[in-house]
């Protein structure tokens, strides 16, 4: 996999948003289990910013700051994951990394940002990391809590 520096970002100054959303995924029971595990254990702060959990709520979403670095936990696999260009380095918009022992897709947005998906876990995690935030720091600040709550292996 690429080294760690393909996955740090940091772009400039983006317009705050106070309401932050995020779609609430639907796995089966035990997907759902583990997800309720990982909220659990996810930190307070993440990249110096204290959690503030989107609307709706849920254990299957968090948020941090504003705007907001969002987590959704249970989400499917994304097509990237699988796509052989991705595999081969030839997109632009998409790379596959590591951040301290979980391996993230990472795929551009729309509109800077950047969103990342867990790799080798029984469930997929999906961080949303928005334009002018240091998206290696939140993996960072995440990486412990995936690692302690979603065990390696192949989600179903």
């Amino acid at each position: 996999m690429p080294a760690l520096a393909l996955l740090i970002t940091a772009a400039g100054c983006s317009s705050a948003d106070d309401s932050a959303s995020a779609a609430v995924p639907s796995p089966g029971a035990k997907a759902t289990e583990l997800c309720r595990n990982l909220d659990k254990v996810l930190p307070a702060k993440v990249d110096g910013e204290r959690r503030e959990d989107p609307e709706p709520p849920s254990a299957l979403t968090a948020g941090w700051g504003s705007p907001a670095i969002i987590l959704r936990c249970g989400v499917p696999q994304p097509p990237k994951m699988v796509d052989p260009k991705v595999a081969d380095g030839r997109d632009p918009d998409a790379v596959a990394g590591g951040v301290n022992g979980v391996d993230w897709l990472m795929e551009k947005q729309d509109g800077g940002g950047y969103r990342f998906t867990s790799a080798n876990r029984e469930v997929y995690v999906e961080v949303t990391v928005p334009e002018g935030v240091d998206s290696s720091g939140a993996l960072i600040d995440l990486a412990s809590a995936v690692k302690k709550a979603i065990p390696s292996g192949i989600a179903s």
